[in-house]
């Protein structure tokens, strides 16, 4: 089980996506790959967990797309670490 950091939401000029995530996994993209399919994991302060998955790459710098499934994650999320299994 490794660990990530939540960049940001996946955004366009208008519009914020709130279930997808860009997150910094590694330093380059070859090793950011391996993590493509794996199960992410934030857990809130009051202890509720969410859960989604690794899409795909995001750039060329180690960023990936992670999309949780029922609801986004809200905005203190920014910053802090989230599991990766």
């Amino acid at each position: 089980m490794t660990e990530a950091t939540i960049m940001h939401f996946r955004q366009g000029r208008h519009h914020v996506n709130p279930k997808q995530m860009i997150l910094k996994v590694a330093d380059t993209a070859e090793e950011a790959e391996k993590s493509i399919g794996k199960t992410v994991t934030w857990k809130s302060p009051a202890g509720k967990e969410i859960k989604g998955k690794i899409s795909a790459l995001h750039g060329r710098n180690g960023n990936v797309r992670a999309i949780f499934e029922d609801k986004g994650l809200p905005g203190q999320a920014l910053g802090q670490k989230i599991k990766i299994e």
